[in-house]
Protein backbone atom coordinates (compact mmCIF):
# COMPACT_ATOMS: atom_id res chain seq x y z
CA UNK A 1 0.00 0.00 0.00
CA UNK A 2 2.90 2.61 0.89
CA UNK A 3 4.33 1.93 -2.68
CA UNK A 4 0.63 2.40 -4.18
CA UNK A 5 0.31 6.18 -1.81
CA UNK A 6 3.75 6.95 -3.26
CA UNK A 7 2.33 7.19 -6.98
CA UNK A 8 -0.21 9.22 -5.67
CA UNK A 9 0.54 12.14 -2.38
CA UNK A 10 3.45 13.85 -1.41
CA UNK A 11 6.49 11.28 0.00
CA UNK A 12 6.57 12.41 3.64
CA UNK A 13 2.80 12.28 3.56
CA UNK A 14 3.04 8.18 2.85
CA UNK A 15 3.43 6.95 6.44
CA UNK A 16 0.86 8.85 8.45
CA UNK A 17 -1.73 8.10 5.28
CA UNK A 18 -0.75 4.55 5.52
CA UNK A 19 -1.38 4.48 9.07
CA UNK A 20 -4.59 6.22 8.98
CA UNK A 21 -5.61 3.77 6.16
CA UNK A 22 -4.59 0.56 8.63
CA UNK A 23 -5.87 1.97 11.79
CA UNK A 24 -9.53 2.47 10.30
CA UNK A 25 -9.38 -0.80 8.35
CA UNK A 26 -10.30 1.47 4.78
CA UNK A 27 -9.89 -0.25 1.47
CA UNK A 28 -8.98 2.40 -0.67
CA UNK A 29 -9.49 2.65 -4.75
CA UNK A 30 -8.26 4.68 -6.95
CA UNK A 31 -10.43 4.92 -9.99
CA UNK A 32 -10.85 7.15 -13.40
CA UNK A 33 -11.52 10.25 -13.09
CA UNK A 34 -15.50 11.25 -12.17
CA UNK A 35 -16.11 15.11 -13.33
CA UNK A 36 -18.73 15.76 -10.30
CA UNK A 37 -16.30 14.74 -7.40
CA UNK A 38 -12.72 14.18 -6.35
CA UNK A 39 -13.86 11.19 -3.97
CA UNK A 40 -16.01 9.27 -1.93
CA UNK A 41 -16.63 7.24 1.37
CA UNK A 42 -19.05 4.17 1.78
CA UNK A 43 -19.75 2.17 4.79
CA UNK A 44 -20.62 -1.26 3.41
CA UNK A 45 -23.66 -3.30 5.08
CA UNK A 46 -20.73 -6.26 5.76
CA UNK A 47 -19.29 -3.30 7.78
CA UNK A 48 -16.02 -2.66 5.87
CA UNK A 49 -15.03 1.08 4.75
CA UNK A 50 -14.49 1.87 0.63
CA UNK A 51 -12.93 5.14 0.18
CA UNK A 52 -12.18 6.03 -3.35
CA UNK A 53 -10.19 8.98 -5.06
CA UNK A 54 -9.91 10.46 -8.45
CA UNK A 55 -6.42 8.93 -9.87
CA UNK A 56 -6.08 12.28 -12.46
CA UNK A 57 -5.54 14.20 -8.95
CA UNK A 58 -2.64 16.03 -8.85
CA UNK A 59 -0.42 14.88 -5.32
CA UNK A 60 -1.58 17.93 -3.52
CA UNK A 61 -5.68 17.25 -3.80
CA UNK A 62 -5.51 13.59 -3.96
CA UNK A 63 -4.16 13.62 -0.24
CA UNK A 64 -6.88 16.59 0.41
CA UNK A 65 -8.98 14.05 -0.87
CA UNK A 66 -7.98 11.47 0.95
CA UNK A 67 -8.16 13.34 4.44
CA UNK A 68 -11.47 14.22 3.63
CA UNK A 69 -12.78 11.23 2.60
CA UNK A 70 -11.11 9.60 5.78
CA UNK A 71 -12.56 12.65 8.39
CA UNK A 72 -16.36 11.28 7.17
CA UNK A 73 -15.85 7.58 8.07
CA UNK A 74 -13.83 8.55 11.84
CA UNK A 75 -16.71 11.15 12.19
CA UNK A 76 -19.29 9.00 11.18
CA UNK A 77 -17.63 6.00 13.53
CA UNK A 78 -17.31 8.56 16.93
CA UNK A 79 -20.43 10.79 16.73
CA UNK A 80 -22.72 7.89 15.05
CA UNK A 81 -24.48 7.96 11.11
CA UNK A 82 -27.39 10.95 12.15
CA UNK A 83 -24.70 13.71 11.64
CA UNK A 84 -24.98 15.84 8.84
CA UNK A 85 -22.48 14.54 5.76
CA UNK A 86 -20.38 18.07 6.39
CA UNK A 87 -21.59 19.22 9.54
CA UNK A 88 -19.45 20.68 12.31
CA UNK A 89 -18.64 17.32 13.63
CA UNK A 90 -16.71 16.21 10.08
CA UNK A 91 -15.04 19.66 10.02
CA UNK A 92 -13.88 19.30 13.38
CA UNK A 93 -12.82 16.07 12.11
CA UNK A 94 -11.38 16.67 9.18
CA UNK A 95 -9.49 19.78 10.38
CA UNK A 96 -7.62 17.83 13.56
CA UNK A 97 -6.82 14.78 10.68
CA UNK A 98 -5.19 17.59 8.53
CA UNK A 99 -3.21 19.43 10.71
CA UNK A 100 -0.01 17.37 10.83
CA UNK A 101 0.38 17.50 7.05
CA UNK A 102 -0.01 21.38 6.40
CA UNK A 103 3.93 21.85 6.94
CA UNK A 104 6.90 22.87 4.48
CA UNK A 105 7.77 19.05 4.11
CA UNK A 106 4.46 18.22 2.24
CA UNK A 107 2.74 21.11 0.69
CA UNK A 108 5.05 23.66 -1.30
CA UNK A 109 5.23 26.86 1.11
CA UNK A 110 3.11 29.10 -1.41
CA UNK A 111 0.04 26.67 -0.65
CA UNK A 112 0.14 26.68 3.15
CA UNK A 113 -1.48 30.06 4.32
CA UNK A 114 -4.22 29.40 1.93
CA UNK A 115 -4.46 25.90 3.55
CA UNK A 116 -4.54 27.14 6.88
CA UNK A 117 -7.12 29.71 5.99
CA UNK A 118 -9.40 26.96 4.03
CA UNK A 119 -9.08 24.75 7.50
CA UNK A 120 -10.00 27.28 9.78
CA UNK A 121 -13.62 26.13 8.78
CA UNK A 122 -13.34 23.82 5.96
CA UNK A 123 -16.08 23.71 3.19
CA UNK A 124 -17.59 20.23 1.61
CA UNK A 125 -15.20 20.43 -1.27
CA UNK A 126 -11.79 22.64 -1.59
CA UNK A 127 -13.10 23.44 -5.05
CA UNK A 128 -15.69 25.91 -3.27
CA UNK A 129 -12.48 28.14 -1.96
CA UNK A 130 -11.47 29.41 -5.61
CA UNK A 131 -8.59 30.85 -4.33
CA UNK A 132 -7.15 27.21 -2.88
CA UNK A 133 -8.28 25.91 -5.77
CA UNK A 134 -6.97 28.03 -8.35
CA UNK A 135 -3.41 27.58 -6.44
CA UNK A 136 -3.54 23.54 -6.25
CA UNK A 137 -5.13 23.82 -10.13
CA UNK A 138 -1.26 25.00 -10.71
CA UNK A 139 0.18 21.33 -9.84
CA UNK A 140 -2.31 19.90 -12.41
CA UNK A 141 -0.47 18.75 -16.15
CA UNK A 142 -1.03 21.55 -18.71
CA UNK A 143 -4.43 21.47 -20.33
CA UNK A 144 -6.26 23.35 -23.41
CA UNK A 145 -9.22 24.45 -20.44
CA UNK A 146 -10.02 28.21 -18.92
CA UNK A 147 -11.60 29.26 -15.61
CA UNK A 148 -14.79 31.19 -15.87
CA UNK A 149 -13.62 33.96 -14.69
CA UNK A 150 -10.75 34.22 -16.94
CA UNK A 151 -12.84 34.60 -20.19
CA UNK A 152 -14.66 38.11 -21.33
CA UNK A 153 -18.37 38.34 -21.10
CA UNK A 154 -19.80 37.43 -24.22
CA UNK A 155 -17.70 34.46 -24.48
CA UNK A 156 -18.86 30.93 -25.63
CA UNK A 157 -17.95 28.01 -24.16
CA UNK A 158 -18.01 23.81 -23.82
CA UNK A 159 -18.11 22.21 -20.74
CA UNK A 160 -17.08 18.55 -19.90
CA UNK A 161 -20.68 16.94 -21.02
CA UNK A 162 -20.71 19.01 -24.38
CA UNK A 163 -23.49 22.03 -23.48
CA UNK A 164 -22.63 25.25 -24.48
CA UNK A 165 -23.10 28.05 -22.39
CA UNK A 166 -22.42 32.44 -23.05
CA UNK A 167 -21.08 34.51 -19.56
CA UNK A 168 -23.29 37.22 -19.14
CA UNK A 169 -22.85 38.43 -15.68
CA UNK A 170 -21.37 38.29 -12.18
CA UNK A 171 -23.58 37.50 -9.41
CA UNK A 172 -21.94 37.76 -6.21
CA UNK A 173 -19.13 35.03 -5.93
CA UNK A 174 -20.35 33.04 -9.14
CA UNK A 175 -20.72 33.43 -12.98
CA UNK A 176 -24.68 33.68 -15.10
CA UNK A 177 -24.19 31.66 -17.59
CA UNK A 178 -27.29 31.18 -20.51
CA UNK A 179 -27.02 27.53 -22.15
CA UNK A 180 -27.27 28.61 -25.64
CA UNK A 181 -29.95 25.97 -26.47
CA UNK A 182 -32.70 26.32 -23.98
CA UNK A 183 -31.74 29.70 -22.97
CA UNK A 184 -31.60 28.68 -19.00
CA UNK A 185 -29.75 30.35 -16.67
CA UNK A 186 -26.38 28.49 -14.64
CA UNK A 187 -24.58 29.59 -12.16
CA UNK A 188 -20.81 28.57 -12.25
CA UNK A 189 -18.03 28.78 -10.09
CA UNK A 190 -15.37 31.10 -10.97
CA UNK A 191 -12.65 28.50 -11.13
CA UNK A 192 -14.95 25.67 -13.25
CA UNK A 193 -12.97 24.82 -16.39
CA UNK A 194 -14.33 25.05 -19.70
CA UNK A 195 -13.57 25.11 -23.51
CA UNK A 196 -13.46 28.33 -24.65
CA UNK A 197 -14.87 28.46 -28.05
CA UNK A 198 -14.31 30.81 -31.40
CA UNK A 199 -16.88 33.54 -31.26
Amino acid sequence: MSEVLLKYIPELAVPSCFELIKANNVHLKIVNERVTRHGDYRRHPDGFHQITVNASLNKYRFLITLIHEIAHLVAFEKYGRNIKPHGDEWKLTFQRLMVPFIRPEVFPSQLLPLLARHFRNPKASSDTDATLSLALKQFDPLNDKNYIFEIPYGSVFRIHNGKIFKKVALRTKRYECVEVSSGRIYLFNPNAEVELLPS
